[in-house]
């Protein structure tokens, strides 16, 4: 597996990394934890060594997953969870980033993965109640007590990413990008990651699912699956995003590849301090997902594909507007 480094923090990871938000949370189809913690093994097996998770995802039963996975080859693998929600009764009650939270969740997410550092301790949404110099300060204080390793911000804006990082070198960002999700091209977040060597770590890189080509208009969500809440998955909306599908498929079969392989030599062909984290259930799309990483986008390839990305338009928001809202902050 070829690696990357997430901008100048010195974190070194595989080229693609695994999202297990899926293994058992917003999804309606879950695997159990004995089938996540297989799954988990068979991909450090083939080279990964990233590994996303969060508190929230669960609550609380994602990080014992991952923990146990990855507790026997803990020396040679990257693990990254998320603080900054507040937790009631088993369901997000809100935001919480105060420092004395965070330092509880620190001590927390330490014990449910089993582990005695955090490599990567990202914001998971941007509070408003508080000042991001006083979370940076808190992380750091995690950092200098040999809790965590590295700071991270999911899904912030770009004046916040700088005031953070004026207070602790951010080491990587995590927000939504892939061919039908581009804003961080256009509201200055990569622009600032390569001004101040901060990585990228591309969450849905596959659109949901979306991407894959594994849907359409047709395509109905069972409950419990929060793809029902999104703009971009009502009927109509993957009925005029199937343009998109076509284009992947196109390209896909000029490289005998997958169009989820084409997406994510995409995202991997824009920055080389960009490590997506695609996530999945089965070990034939995970295998998949990996071999992406050999999937060799040219100069005329770019060219060709950008060209004919402005000629479609991505129908539906990412998310519902009270989601939206706390995203860019």
């Amino acid at each position: 597996m070829k690696t990357r480094k997430l901008g100048t923090s010195g974190l070194e990871v595989s080229a693609i990394g695994l999202g297990c938000m899926g293994l058992d949370f917003s999804y309606a189809t879950s695997i159990s934890r004995a089938e996540g913690v297989a799954l988990i093994r068979k991909a450090v097996e083939r080279g990964l060594s990233f590994f996303d998770t969060a508190e929230t995802y669960g609550p609380f039963t994602n990080e014992k997953i991952v923990g146990e996975a990855l507790r026997p080859v803990r020396d040679h693998v990257v693990i990254a969870t998320k603080f900054g929600f507040n937790i009631v009764d088993g369901k997000q009650a809100g935001l919480d980033s105060r420092p004395e939270h965070i330092r509880k969740v620190a001590d927390e997410s330490l014990k449910r993965l089993g582990i005695d550092v955090i490599d990567l301790f990202y914001q998971h949404r941007v509070d408003p109640a508080v000042p991001i110099e006083d979370v940076a300060s808190a992380v750091k204080g995690l950092i200098e007590a040999g809790k965590v390793r590295h700071f991270g911000l999911s899904e912030p804006g770009v004046e916040t990413v700088r005031r953070a990082h004026a207070v602790l070198p951010v080491a990587a960002l995590q927000n939504e990008y892939s061919l039908w999700t581009r804003g961080p091209e256009s509201n200055g977040i990569l622009a600032a990651c390569e001004e101040l060597g901060i990585g990228f770590v591309p969450y849905s890189p596959l659109g949901r699912g979306f991407l894959t080509g594994a849907m359409n208009g047709k395509t109905r969500f069972e409950e419990g699956d929060f793809r029902k809440l999104l703009p971009r998955f009502t009927p109509e909306a993957m009925e005029k995003n199937q343009a998109l599908i076509d284009l992947l498929g196109r390209i896909a079969r000029e490289k005998g590849a997958t169009p989820a392989q084409i997406a994510l030599a995409w995202l991997l062909a824009q920055k080389p301090w960009i490590v997506p984290i695609p996530g999945t259930t089965k070990l034939h799309r995970l295998e998949e997902n990996i071999a992406a990483t050999d999937v060799t986008l040219t100069a005329a390839d770019l060219a060709s594909i950008a060209e004919a990305l402005a000629a479609i338009h991505i129908e539906g928001e990412r998310y519902p507007a009270h989601l939206l809202a706390a995203t860019g902050r």
